[in-house]
């Protein structure tokens, strides 16, 4: 008579009759995966993809060269440019298609981290937004890519001397602070939807066509993305991450499933690239001067300015 009495009073407890249905999702939510949970395979997200490799290629890769192409006349100086208007679009797309990815991964992930990870990726996008549209509209008036704030002919004569540390703090907006805040919680909700892309069943563990006809133009945005965007730490550390979570549920003898292995192969790509690009430039002096240290990663305009546009 007491347990029924205790039963009527906490209708959830125990599994009873009265069990919530969402009392199992709230103890498996922050919880790693496992054999129940990559039961339920998510197919290839096609769709997800596609879509996420063509905006990044025509809103992020293509707003440089935009910018360049369309005529000055259209977009003067002193207003937003056509890349601009790319980059405000891609404010808004990625983080969209990053929520659509997460709302479909066969694994529950952690809705607060997700969230602050958007907002976050949301501000970094928004910082580099402006700082990147001034530095490059001033290519227009002679500014090299190749080198330093201080270094450069438009800038170094500047009167009086603390405009230069004006548009030192501008570089930094642009190229740390903005990168950080946009790259760390874009690499991060990326991980967290790797970590719930692994099935039970080996069978699951391929990709079809469509994916691997995606994997190239992935893993080669990639490459411009960890070039341009000087975050090769931050892709090595989420690359061996993903690498050392394969591995280790793979003794649980859980495997990649077709979105895992998607992700997985653009990211191998992608580091194989990016020591190409640095073998290949290992020995330019002028490049070695703007990339000191032991990390060494050109970015793509600053070779563009000194090897492309200045011979022309």
């Amino acid at each position: 008579m007491e347990a029924a009495a205790r039963r009527r009073q906490h209708p959830g407890a125990a599994g009873g009759p009265g069990a919530q249905p969402g009392a199992s999702f709230l103890q498996a939510r922050h919880g790693s995966v496992n054999a129940d949970e990559a039961a339920g395979t998510a197919p290839f997200h096609l769709d997800l993809w596609f879509y996420f490799t063509l905006q990044n290629w025509v809103l992020d890769f293509g707003r440089p060269i935009a910018m360049l192409v369309f005529p000055l006349e259209w977009f003067p100086l002193n207003k937003p440019s056509v890349g601009d208007y790319f980059h405000m679009a891609y404010n808004v797309i990625t983080p969209f298609l990053l929520l659509k990815l997460i709302e479909r991964s066969p694994r529950t992930l952690p809705r607060s981290i997700t969230y602050v990870s958007i907002i976050t990726f949301i501000m970094g996008a928004s910082i580099h937004l402006v700082g990147d549209s001034v530095n490059h509209r001033l290519l227009f008036s002679g500014y090299q890519h190749h080198l330093s704030v201080r270094e450069n002919p438009i800038i170094k004569n500047l009167k009086p001397e603390t405009l230069i540390d004006s548009f030192e703090l501008l570089y930094y907006y642009d190229e740390y602070l903005g990168h950080s805040m946009w790259y760390i919680p874009f690499f991060l909700i990326l991980f967290m939807y790797f970590s719930g892309c692994f099935t039970a069943s080996k069978a699951e563990s391929l990709m079809p066509q469509s994916a691997l006809l995606l994997v190239v133009p992935s893993g080669l945005y990639y490459w411009y993305l960890v070039t341009e965007g000087q975050i090769f730490i931050l892709f090595i550390f989420t690359f061996f991450a993903m690498l050392a979570l394969v591995l280790h549920q793979k003794r649980k003898r859980l495997f990649l499933d077709s979105n895992g292995l998607f992700l997985f192969s653009s990211f191998a790509l992608t580091l194989l690239l990016v020591a190409l690009w640095v073998a290949w430039l290992w020995n330019d002096p002028v490049l070695r001067k703007k990339y000191p240290g032991v990390i060494y990663v050109p970015e793509p305009w600053a070779f563009y300015t000194l090897h492309v546009s200045s011979h022309h």
